[in-house]
């Protein structure tokens, strides 16, 4: 299993910005697809998010489009969510993933970063 950290978390106000960051061990990041998904109290999983390793095709849930955009640093092996205009639904733990292509099955996954969006 890959190792996965996120970092970038925090509490904002309705219609502010954050950007949360992914990085990823050596091992577990070329050739593979790398998404986000998020977790709310008492709700089931969301996928967010993911990127492709070649092309660098980018998917998003369709809540978050045109809000949230993803990025993917070959160099640096982190991949990141630059989230605007959030809203209070948008709270929620968020975890990086890894997939072998975006829709599969999650194959690993960091332990998160709470985002909360309140007033």
């Amino acid at each position: 299993q890959s190792q996965l950290v996120e970092s970038g978390g925090g509490s904002v106000q309705p219609g502010g910005s954050l950007r949360l960051s992914c990085k990823v061990d050596e091992f577990g990041f070329d050739n593979y697809d790398i998404g986000w998904f998020r977790q709310a109290p008492g709700k089931g999983r969301e996928g967010v998010s993911c990127i492709t390793s070649a092309e660098h095709r980018t998917y998003y849930a369709d809540s978050v489009k045109g809000r949230f955009t993803i990025h993917r640093d070959e160099a640096k092996k982190t991949v990141d969510l630059q989230m605007n205009s959030l809203k209070p639904e948008d709270t929620a733990v968020y975890h990086c993933v890894r997939q072998s292509v975006c829709g599969a099955p999650y194959d690993s996954w960091g332990q998160g970063t709470q985002v909360t969006v309140s007033s």
